[in-house]
């Protein structure tokens, strides 16, 4: 684990977890090449970062076939460049890529995926334009 690695640590366990809307969170490098951090029960295989890889290259394969998580498969509600939004029955899961990496973070049925979806961005935001 590299220094990169503690600061994404930090940012999954007080930004994302300790925003109390998200139950798992990760960190993927900007390149794809795997998890940075992650939070307790967060997996991501490699077919999962193949889905996301796709579904970031093309917004139509995003809304025809969804992505992955853990294993699990969320239908895209929002893709663009930036951001995919996806659901599963009342679950949800937002990826938004940084400059420097994607934040990936999953929520439950009681929150609502806008709210969930603030928290991302404005992470985001900030990684890419620290002030």
């Amino acid at each position: 684990m590299g220094a990169h690695s503690a600061v994404w640590q930090g940012y999954v366990d007080s930004s994302l977890m300790g925003s109390g809307q998200f139950d798992k969170a990760g960190i993927l490098a900007a390149d794809f090449s795997g998890l940075e951090a992650q939070s307790a029960g967060f997996q991501l295989s490699q077919e999962d970062i193949n889905s996301l890889a796709a579904a970031f290259t093309s917004d139509a394969t995003a809304f025809a076939n969804g992505f992955s998580i853990g294993g699990e498969k969320f239908l895209t509600i929002r893709a663009d460049a930036r951001s995919l939004y996806g659901k599963k029955g009342k679950e949800g899961a937002i990826v938004v890529r940084a400059s420097a990496c994607t934040m990936i973070a999953h929520h439950g049925e009681n929150v609502q995926t806008t709210n969930a979806a603030t928290v991302v961005e404005k992470l985001v935001d900030y990684i890419n334009n620290p002030q």
